[in-house]
């Protein structure tokens, strides 16, 4: 994947993830900011989240964990159960509907419980996904935020439609999205399923 993160400002990127349902996630990236290079990943693996990050890939920038990284991680995983759909047919997921273009899942994974909702578009396109999620976006106490993406574009690889043009952020559905809870905008170039 590819696109821009914003970190006071925007700066271009490239990355890679995995997501393994049962065991987690782990997302690498380089960030180009001037002429210098970030790097670093955002991981959550056994039920343990962390973020580590380096200049020039030497020099730590941010080194974060423990119990409201791990439990912001795990909502990350969750609401990205949106790139690997099928997870969202596994038993143990309740699925309702408010009308043919609000949908709502509900779901118990890596140590919290998932409530996402969807909006689906006239052609049954996903528009949106958002869900509350632990965080502290402006740097205060960490607590429950409205988080969420705007779906752009969408491809199939290996079966699965899946977003690949997407718009993140928090105090997603409020009027605080657009000028400072945006902070991710990403193109997923190529995905594989095994």
């Amino acid at each position: 994947m590819h696109g821009e993160i914003k970190l006071q400002r925007w700066y271009p990127f490239s990355a890679e993830q995995v997501i393994h349902w049962s065991r987690g996630m782990i997302w690498q990236a380089t960030v180009k900011m001037w002429k210098m290079t970030l790097r670093g990943s955002d991981c959550f693996l056994n039920n343990q989240g962390e973020m580590d990050w380096k200049l020039f890939g030497i020099f730590p920038v941010i080194s974060a964990h423990g119990p409201d990284i791990t439990r912001s991680t795990a909502g990350r995983v969750n609401i990205e159960s949106l790139w690997l759909p099928s997870v969202l047919s596994l038993a143990g997921v309740t699925w309702t509907s408010s009308d043919q273009h609000q949908l709502h899942a509900r779901f118990s994974a890596h140590t919290e419980i998932a409530e996402l909702d969807y909006v689906i578009g006239e052609s049954g396109e996903l528009k949106s996904v958002h869900m509350t999620r632990w965080g502290n976006p402006d740097k205060g106490n960490f607590r429950y935020v409205p988080f969420g993406a705007l779906i752009e574009e969408e491809q199939t690889f290996g079966g699965y439609t899946i977003p690949t043009r997407v718009r993140v952020g928090w105090n997603f559905g409020t009027n605080h999205f657009d000028p400072e809870g945006e902070f991710f905008r990403a193109t997923i170039d190529q995905a594989l399923y095994r």
